[in-house]
């Protein structure tokens, strides 16, 4: 028996549940449906993340990333000041500890600008003092935009809008299969569905969903393990706010880094692995698919000839607390082992293309009446309402 749809999405993250909002936002009464495989919303990237709203201090102006974390960044704010959920402005600052970190600083203080983030300001070491009087650095950038919430809350309230507004949401309905018919025919383990329209925001999967219906894409998903550590009760007063170095502009992460969350916790990490299991949490989780999957990727193994020293580093602070405490050092050197308990770990959807290239942007590929959301890292998050909005636009 086929349930009838005018849109289906495929993913109950925060890109699916706000494309659904957007949808229902633009045109509403028409017939949704969210299918998502697990028992609720927001359990992988959405639910792991430190809850980060970014200001888009960091990206390439004009890029995707840019524009859409940019108006993201303001709606988001408005979604949680109409709908009372916690969040908070607590701005940041970006740490050079030597001078040959100074260039890169520059770029990030030029960018920030260019992106109209108003209020950036450069500190000089003892302004970083006044702002963090534990942290050690000869400049930084004081970022007042950036703040924090938790997404998961975010999600919830957006999953809890879109059922008043009539939408379908089936968990515990992973897609197996897609047809292209005359309208889109989706089945999962459970039901078989048919859609006017089909959108996938899947995530950790989003490459194999578009391989569904497309055949072999260019692009292949690479799974990293952000793990990290929280500061023990009585050290928090070491960050009062968030504490990030200057990152490496070729590697498309961060670096560890402290970030003070809205329930109060001190964060500090993550560093960043491979997994060999597309949701894997774990050291131990292995899945030979995926691991499989991955590493037969010829762009992948060009990451690795290229990236070994770093990927590495990463691993050896991974089983090492010792080099991980190094790591923080270098921002708060009071920091000790004791100080650090165990804390959560994510996996970051990484996309990566044929040639090797570690694809930085939002990457999003539509064709006719369906369309995927294959690459879309951080700041996903807090672009997740402009990213639904631009969805829906498309789509409609």
């Amino acid at each position: 028996m086929f349930v009838n749809y005018n849109y289906l999405i495929i993913g109950a993250g925060i890109v699916g549940l706000a494309a659904a909002y957007k949808l229902l936002e633009k045109k509403p009464g028409v017939k949704i449906c969210i299918l998502e495989k697990e028992s609720a919303e927001a359990m992988h990237q959405t639910g792991n993340n430190s809850g980060v709203i970014h200001s888009g201090v960091y990206y390439k102006p004009g890029s995707l990333k840019a524009s859409n974390c940019r108006s993201g960044y303001e709606l988001l704010l408005t979604f949680c000041r109409e709908n009372d959920i916690k969040h908070e402005i607590c701005g940041k600052v970006i740490v050079a500890v030597s001078k040959n970190e100074l260039p890169a600083l520059n770029l990030i203080f030029e960018r920030g600008n260019l992106n109209g983030l108003n209020g950036i300001k450069k500190l000089s070491k003892e302004e970083l003092l006044e702002k963090e009087p534990y942290v050690n650095g000869i400049e930084g950038i004081f970022v007042p935009q950036t703040g924090i919430v938790d997404f998961k809350d975010v999600s919830k309230k957006l999953l809890e809008i879109i059922l008043r507004k009539g939408a379908d949401v089936f968990f515990n309905n992973k897609v197996i299969e897609i047809r292209k018919e005359n309208r889109i025919v989706v089945i999962t383990g459970q039901r078989v569905f048919e859609t006017d329209k089909l959108i996938s925001c899947a995530g950790l999967f989003s490459d194999r969903i578009a391989e569904l219906t497309e055949g072999i894409i260019d692009a292949r998903i690479i799974p990293f393990r952000g793990e990290y550590y929280k500061l023990k009760e009585e050290k928090r007063h070491l960050v009062k706010s968030l504490i990030y170095p200057v990152p490496d502009p070729a590697f498309p992460f961060l670096g560890v880094h402290f970030t003070r969350m809205i329930n109060g916790e001190v964060e500090a990490g993550p560093n960043a692995v491979f997994a060999f299991k597309r949701e894997g949490y774990r050291k131990t989780d292995f899945n030979f698919s995926d691991t499989f999957s991955s590493l037969a990727w010829k762009g992948f193994r060009k990451v690795i000839l290229q990236y070994w020293k770093t990927g590495l580093g990463e691993y050896y602070r991974s089983f090492s607390k010792n080099a991980f405490v190094s790591a923080l050092q270098k921002l708060i050197p009071e920091i000790c082992k004791e100080d650090l308990i165990p804390g959560g770990s994510g996996v970051r959807a990484q996309a990566c293309d044929r040639t090797g290239g570690l694809i930085d942007d939002f990457l999003i590929f539509e064709r006719n009446n369906l369309m995927h959301v294959i690459n879309a890292p951080s700041p996903a998050a807090t672009s997740s309402l402009s990213i639904g909005g631009y969805i829906a636009e498309k789509i409609l």
